[in-house]
Parts: structure tokens; sequence; C-alpha cells
């Protein structure tokens, strides 16, 4: 117990947050010690989750839990699955208390991202803010940028539930970052486009790349990227059929968090 990795996660009662429960509840390495959330105030975690109960009640008070984390002899670490407006407090707040953040929830700005990247590094901590845990997804990426090399035109779909708050997907995003940053500009114009329905050509994400975003209740997370040549489709896709895909790389962000002294942006910054 004592060489266990204290947990705290926020979001606890949502989809992503019960399962990261589960995935601590059943690792040999880590303990939850906190679960936050507004609802189901005062249930046991792991009950809500669908696991034994773990004798952690579901508080809605990140700060109460992160002072409580920082008096144990490992330093702990914050998992946020929460949403757009609130994570980016949760994150400060936890680094205020030496309490090392992995973060899956989206919808961040570049702006945001900075600030949190020089508060890191004034505390010297380690913070893993990952758009995507998925290795599948990393893999889908790796293979998008030796494609773009090759074909100078690409646009991205993404598909998603329809209760996610943020689009396009940090995902997605990520995914155009990553082919923007070889240094080319995409689609070259073939013809003077309009649009009769405003938007129906997608997000114009960086070099030109388009990003389209659905969502529909039945999907979980879906991403495409499709590059064209003439006489040709090159298709990317990778599906997610259920959120336990993402723990693997939850889990791994957990145990190397601790060792980091910035903000890494990308859960391909830490893979071996």
């Amino acid at each position: 117990m004592n060489g266990s990795i204290p947990v705290i996660v926020t979001g606890a009662a949502g989809k992503m947050g019960r399962q990261v429960i589960q995935a601590v509840a059943g690792s040999n390495d880590m303990i939850l010690m906190g679960a936050v959330d507004r609802q189901h105030l005062g249930a046991d975690a792991g009950e809500v989750a669908g696991v034994e109960a773990l004798e952690v009640p579901i508080t809605p008070d990140l700060q109460s839990l992160c002072a409580l984390v920082a008096q144990e002899k490992q330093a702990g670490v914050l998992v946020d699955f929460t949403h757009p407006r609130s994570v980016y407090e949760n994150i400060r707040a936890a680094i205020a208390y030496g309490v090392y953040p992995v973060v899956g929830t989206t919808g961040l700005s570049l702006e945001q991202i900075q600030a949190l990247a020089e508060f890191c590094d004034k505390a010297s901590m380690g913070c893993i803010i990952a758009p995507n845990f998925s290795i599948g997804m990393v893999l889908l990426q790796q293979a998008a940028i030796q494609a773009s090399r090759y074909f100078d035109h690409v646009e991205i779909i993404e598909l998603h539930h329809n209760q996610k708050a943020d689009a396009p997907s940090g995902t997605a995003l990520k995914t155009a970052q990553m082919l923007a940053e070889i240094g080319k500009t995409y689609n070259p114009p073939q013809v003077a486009e309009t649009e009769a329905l405003p938007g129906v050509r997608g997000g114009l994400g960086p070099e030109h790349i388009r990003i389209h975003s659905v969502r529909l209740p039945g999907l979980i997370a879906h991403q495409e990227v499709m590059f064209g040549s003439p006489g040709e489709l090159y298709t990317l896709r990778h599906d997610t059929s259920d959120r336990s895909c993402y723990m693997p790389g939850v889990l791994l962000s957990i145990r190397k968090v601790r060792q980091l002294q910035q903000l890494v942006y990308g859960l391909e910054k830490i893979l071996d």
C-alpha cells in the first residue's frame, strides 16, 4: 500500500471516469484516494464504477482531496475527464498542491495549454495532456505522417457520440497539427469554391486541412484521415468499440507523469 500511487479521478461518475476507476482499482501499483463529481455525491466511487466498494465517497471538493494526497509519501496523480469549462482550473489546482495531472479532457485552447506549460515549468512538475489515450490512434497518426509525404490532398473526418461538448475533437486537431508540422500546405485549390450552406466543407485547420465533425448517438469515438491523389484514395481509420481501449494509455501516463518536470502534449511523447 505504501508504494502505491495515490490517484484522484475527476469526472468520476462519467463514462470515462468510471472506466478509469475500474482500471485503477484493478492495478497492483495504484490506489484510488479521491473521486470528484457533482453527481452521485456521497456514493462509493467503486460501486458507481461497477466494481467492489472502495470506501472512497464521491465529493465535489477537489482542493481538499489534493491537500490530502499531498501528504502521502508517494506523489499523487490527478486523472481528469471532465468538461472544457472546468479542466483548466482543475489542472492548476492539482499542480498547486504538487499533484501530477493526467488529462484526457479536450477543448483546452492553445493559450490555455501554453499557460499551463509555463505553470508546470515554474513548479518543475510534469503534466500529460493527451487528446486520445488509444495506442491505435497513435499508430494511425504516425501512419498519417508517413503518408503525408506523398499526398498533397487530405481531409479529416471525426465521429463521436452526441454528448461530446467540443468540436472538432482534440484528437482531430492534434492529427491536423502533426500533419502541418512536416512543413507543407495541403489541398492546393483546384476551383473557386462556394458554400451554398455555410460550413458544409468543414472547419479549416492548419495548413488548409479540412476537419469534419459528426455527432450521433450510437457512436463512441472514430476518426478517418483521407488522402487523395489522381486515381486513388488512401484512407486510415480508427474505431473505438469500448472505452477500455484507452486504459493502457491512461495507466501508462499515471506511471510516467511523475518522472516529468514539464507539460507533455500527446501520448506519443511518452511511448518508448
